[in-house]
């Protein structure tokens, strides 16, 4: 089961994660924090895997809507990514 985690603190990383399920009851298989391909800086939302449907929904009860440094996380089942058009050439304006 894969699971969407939205509303992350920039400085969440994907330890403070991992700690946030274990204190829940839970291990993800894995866990990523997705991040800008220029700065390195957390978009502020990731994803974790887990392989058990069952401790994939216990993960989202027991996880979403709790705090994170600071934050009110979101956890729920990641809905598959749909086509999108592709972005349109950018022409420099002088």
């Amino acid at each position: 089961m894969r699971l969407f985690i939205g509303n992350l603190p920039f400085k969440a990383t994907e330890d403070d994660l991992q700690d946030m399920f274990q204190s829940a009851g839970v291990t993800p298989d894995s866990i990523q924090v997705m991040r800008d391909r220029m700065t390195g800086q957390s978009r502020g939302f990731g994803f974790a895997e887990i392989a058990d449907v069952d401790a994939g929904n216990r993960a989202i009860e027991a996880t979403n809507g709790r705090q994170l440094l600071g934050r009110a996380i979101v956890v729920n089942e990641a809905r598959p990514m749909t086509d999108r058009p592709p972005q349109r050439e950018r022409r420099l304006r002088y």
